[in-house]
């Protein structure tokens, strides 16, 4: 006899071979038919090579005839620890060809470990979500012959992380239910353009309702890239993985780490000339802001999320001098950069997110106020405002305001928090005000123009002499506003700004976590 176990080293791989055929020839070709990557494929495509450790591979629900195996299902879900750009991170996937990654086929262990060493290890996840991942269909009540109340088991892990580890969702196929809920408690979530649907629950139970709806009418990227649901929709897979590793590029490992400077590419001194007329004189003209971004930030680096809703409020991840930083500014050309309920949403959100993993903001100001009208009240915008504005307030990272046209009402005063250092520039272009002198004359002046014998030459007459008033220098002389600068210097000064902002972000979780 011999003491060597090597008989059990076959069996063990033997076993892992089985698993990795997942649902087998035909469920994967199935797969590949719908346009999409099986789950290992995926954790191949967006690891480094070589580098996936694979926990659970044995995991699953297997066939005896004495002692010896004779069938194995894996479980529908694959997970284990990679790296990213030599970054280490956890990956769990669910297995689409098992059990159209139903939960009849899942060992729910193995998400929540998942879960739990990202937490523990203190590094981010990766969710490839593709299935419900939840309860399971009504088949499995017919096989266990009872019900139960429901419960999401490890879901103290899932909140938790949002407030110490970053976490990427990608639905990467349709998603319901509990599987819907995985991919919007994250912080930055994205769906594939045709192959991916997100939904509470699918289209055979929604026709129970009377709706005779399909999976992209119901649950398409067109609509959750729109409404907030998700960050991003991409045209491919690829995309996605590509998204994930850029986004977790600007973050630390967890929130008792730093985010990494990467190496300078760009010189901070740079000042392109055409900045100084980048804002038109007309205050009735818009302009492109994504183009002054590129400017002031490294080039190259800025990496916008929720580009598709509250679009009138621009949000991204930049560096400045190699320095990550979190990037809020505004887009005259949606309702002239003023703050809707969804815009509102989308600041408090993306504030959250700096704030958890000390990201410095910076703030490119042309706030007009939050938007107004009958939709405006009915859609409560003064309610997302103001979260917004104390989501301002409560971040501690420091934070650079540039103000580069228009400051008004109490949105406009949530450019930054007043009672923090005033770190902040102005561009001659700079007009500020309690409301704009456009439609402020009628409300302030309207006696003397219902008196007046000529209202549109008292009208005249009141503009020319309020134009003096608003003078951004008339500020200044009174330091109400701190430095008015050449438009070409600031990329120089934001540099400057992330410099001395590097030794002050202090590494440890906040007073609250996000919450999606």
């Amino acid at each position: 006899m011999t003491d060597s176990w090597q008989p059990e080293v076959d069996e063990l791989a033997r076993r892992v071979e089985l698993a990795q055929r997942m649902g087998g020839p035909d469920k994967v070709a199935r797969q590949h038919a719908g346009g999409k990557l099986t789950v290992r494929q995926r954790i191949d495509a967006l690891l480094d090579p070589g580098s996936f450790h694979e926990i659970g591979a044995l995991a699953g629900k297997a066939t005896y005839e004495g002692s010896q195996l004779t069938d194995f299902m894996p479980a529908n879900f694959v997970m284990g620890r990679g790296r990213i750009d030599g970054r280490p991170v956890v990956v769990g996937g669910d297995d689409f060809t098992v059990r159209g990654g139903a939960a009849d086929a899942s060992i729910f262990q193995k998400q929540v470990m998942a879960e739990q060493m990202a937490n523990e290890l203190r590094i981010p996840i990766v969710r490839l979500v593709d299935g419900t991942g939840g309860g399971g269909s009504v088949k499995s009540l017919d096989q266990t012959g009872r019900t139960y109340v429901p419960a999401n088991p490890g879901w103290e892990w899932v909140v938790d992380n949002l407030a110490s580890v970053p976490v990427v969702a990608l639905a990467l196929g349709s998603v319901a239910g509990l599987g819907a809920a995985r991919v919007v408690s994250s912080h930055y979530s994205v769906m594939v353009r045709g192959t991916s649907q997100v939904f509470v629950a699918g289209p055979p139970v929604v026709a129970r309702l009377g709706e005779q709806v399909d999976k992209e009418q119901l649950g398409g990227s067109h609509i959750h890239a729109r409404n907030g649901a998700v960050d991003d929709e991409v045209s491919s897979e690829d995309e996605a993985f590509a998204a994930t590793r850029r986004f977790l590029s600007y973050l630390p490992p967890s929130v008792w780490e730093l985010p990494p400077r990467a190496e300078p590419t760009d010189d901070p001194q740079r000042g392109d000339e055409w900045l100084i007329g980048a804002v038109p004189r007309s205050r009735r003209q818009a302009y492109k802001i994504r183009p002054i971004i590129e400017a002031l930030f490294d080039r190259g680096s800025f990496l916008e999320m929720g580009r598709l809703w509250g679009r009138s409020a621009v949000t991204g991840l930049a560096r400045l001098d190699g320095w990550p930083v979190a990037l809020l500014a505004s887009d005259p050309y949606q309702y002239g950069g003023g703050w809707t309920a969804s815009a509102s949403e989308k600041v408090t959100r993306f504030v959250d997110l700096a704030d958890t993993f000390h990201l410095p903001v910076v703030h490119l100001v042309d706030q007009p106020g939050f938007v107004i009208g009958t939709q405006a009240e009915q859609a409560a915008t003064i309610r997302y405002g103001s979260r917004a504005l104390a989501a301002v307030y409560q971040a501690r990272v420091p934070w650079c305001s540039v103000i580069l046209r228009r400051v008004f009402g109490v949105a406009g005063a949530a450019h930054q928090n007043a009672s923090r250092l005033s770190y902040r520039y102005a561009w001659p272009s700079g007009d500020w005000g309690s409301l704009p002198l456009e439609g402020g004359i009628e409300a302030a002046f309207r006696a003397q123009l219902e008196e007046a014998e000529d209202p549109d030459a008292l009208r005249a007459e009141i503009e020319e002499r309020m134009n003096l008033v608003r003078s951004p220098f008339r500020t200044a002389e009174a330091f109400l506003v701190e430095e008015i600068i050449d438009p070409r210097d600031t990329r120089r000064l934001l540099c400057e700004f992330a410099g001395l902002a590097a030794p002050l972000r202090a590494p440890g979780p906040t007073a609250r976590g996000l919450r999606p």
